[in-house]
């Protein structure tokens, strides 16, 4: 247990006057008050207030260690807030933390939203497309941004998107005397005079992603070297992806496995020996908004695997020959799940014998799709997809 020294004190726009005695007893006492420019002067910091640095640093709070110091954050620290990031560098005992209701609160209060029902990002300082995961039609997100004009650029980018017909509720200074709150709808957004701090409330309208394993091709980028729809969803369903889980994407082509890992909320590591594959899986990562989700390695993975965080499950998409398996079971823990996808004659061979050795589940997937024959159509078959998978 530390000495505490340290308070992380929440801050809605009304000031001191919204804070508990707690919390205006700790301002008091404080040597040292970090916070924005706005949260100083809503407490009157006055010579003892210190803006937080830019690039953002946690390290001039931390050298202050054994002080009175307080930090400012805006309504929930822990919540987008830098409360989450101070506690990590603490031990039990350095700090004690004074809430107040979260923007997200004060907003859904407004809207007769039921919070539970919403999703909430920090777009403050994240790019619109974590958004394409969440957005479906009727459903309500609220979003931190970073400043009025930002407003206007996620209009934009919500038509774009498909999701025009959305209607946003933009919310200035909520909860202090400069509250305002005003609707529009996406397409033909003309609220050119929107003040920060501001937070957007979004109704969709329109047709998300579907959330199912197995999104279409035409979505990825990719140089053909791509696990196709019909067999990345059965790959994603045999993987069994949980939120929080670490996938390891083995000769990850252009990704697709990683990103719908990442959409189903876990993290991925993709490992792409060439270059312009690996350009591929950082466009992917990006449009699809789980580039914080999805970390891409450049190179062999033999090379690469023993340096990855411990994985949950493991997808071998190409690359894989007797030796390199033998390699990676020499770095995989116990229990984790593992699938590789053969399509040619000694990458079967490689699976049965990993069967035959280690156990698991054979399944061979034999796939046609319509195509026109003439003035008829026929089947067009896929390659056969043989499927090893088992827990080691």
């Amino acid at each position: 247990m530390g000495d505490r020294w340290l308070s992380i004190i929440g801050l809605g726009e009304d000031g001191l006057s919204g804070l508990g005695d707690a919390s205006r007893e700790a301002i008091e006492r404080a040597k040292v008050i970090f916070g924005g420019s706005r949260h100083l002067a809503l407490v009157g910091a006055g010579e003892r207030g210190r803006e937080w640095p830019v690039p953002f640093d946690l390290a001039p709070v931390l050298a202050l260690r054994g002080q009175q110091v307080v930090v400012l954050a805006s309504g929930d620290p822990f919540w987008f807030g830098t409360g989450g990031s101070l506690s990590a560098h603490l031990v039990a005992g350095e700090w004690e933390a004074h809430t107040a209701p979260s923007t997200f609160s004060l907003v859904a209060a407004r809207l007769g939203w039921r919070l539970e029902m919403v999703e909430c990002l920090g777009l403050h300082a994240a790019p619109f497309a974590r958004l394409r995961g969440v957005l479906a039609n009727g459903g309500r997100v609220i979003a931190t941004l970073r400043d009025g004009a930002a407003v206007c650029e996620l209009a934009e980018w919500l038509v774009g998107a498909g999701f025009g017909a959305s209607r946003l509720t933009v919310c200035e200074a909520i909860g202090g005397p400069r509250e305002r709150v005003r609707d529009s709808l996406a397409e033909g957004f003309a609220l050119m005079d929107v003040a920060a701090p501001v937070v957007v409330a979004i109704h969709a309208v329109g047709v998300g992603l579907s959330r199912s394993g197995g999104l279409p091709d035409e979505l990825f980028v990719s140089d053909g070297q791509i696990t196709k729809r019909t067999i990345r969803a059965l790959t994603l369903s045999t993987l069994a992806p949980r939120r929080g889980e670490v996938l390891w994407d083995l000769g990850a082509g252009s990704g697709s496995i990683s990103v719908e890992w990442c959409l189903a909320g876990g993290f991925a590591h993709a490992v792409e020996m060439r270059e312009e594959r690996v350009e591929n899986i950082h466009a992917n990562a990006l449009w699809f908004g789980v580039d914080h989700r999805l970390s891409v390695h450049h190179g062999a993975w033999d090379k690469m695997i023993a340096g990855l965080p411990v994985p949950d499950a493991v997808f071998v998409g190409g690359g894989a020959d007797a030796r390199l398996m033998e390699r990676l079971f020499v770095v995989l823990p116990k229990g984790v799940r593992i699938v590789i996808n053969a399509v040619t004659l000694e990458s079967e061979a490689l699976v049965y014998s990993l069967q035959a050795a280690h156990g698991g589940d054979l399944f061979r997937f034999d796939v046609a799709q319509d195509a026109p024959l003439g003035r008829m159509r026929c089947w067009t078959m896929a390659r056969p997809v043989v499927q090893w998978s088992a827990v080691v």
